[in-house]
């Protein structure tokens, strides 16, 4: 119990981090022109497998305050999830800084489309260029440093 404790807790961390971030930073954080900046987080798999959980109920958390309604609090949650294990399972490539890019591009970009009424392909680019933007730009640089201090699993 005392090894799993830790990781419970780390996982719950993460949870509420991104939900704050999110909630915090609404105004950027919802919609088809989006830079979610707490998808950074979606690279800590890399690190901490229990991050995967911890970003599924942060998103969770924060697509229900978002008010977009249930395809968004649950399927945009659920490609959170597919995104950070997909993320954790590709740690030792490159391609592991794709899958919040391009499952969120598809899917979130899709079905906002949608909800919102805009065109698809405008949808889809916007929402994975915001994405890029949160992994790439703020993402590998936190992996970098943690790494960096040699905190991880």
């Amino acid at each position: 119990m005392r090894k799993v404790t830790p990781q419970i807790a780390r996982g719950a961390l993460i949870a509420a981090v991104y939900a704050v971030v999110t909630i915090v930073l609404a105004p950027i954080s919802f919609g088809v022109f989006q830079i979610r900046v707490a998808e950074a987080l979606t690279l800590l798999p890399l690190l901490f497998p229990e991050a995967i959980w911890g970003l599924f109920i942060g998103c969770l958390v924060s697509n229900i305050y978002g008010g977009l309604g249930p395809i968004d609090i649950f399927l945009g949650s659920l490609t959170t999830l597919v995104a950070t294990w997909l993320t954790f399972r590709l740690r030792h490539s490159p391609l592991a800084y794709l899958p919040p890019i391009v499952l969120n591009g598809l899917i979130v970009g899709t079905y906002l489309s949608f909800l919102l009424k805009v065109n698809v392909l405008l949808s889809i680019l916007s929402v994975a260029a915001g994405e890029a933007v949160a992994v790439l730009i703020l993402g590998v640089p936190l992996i970098r440093q943690l790494r960096k201090l040699k905190i991880h699993y």
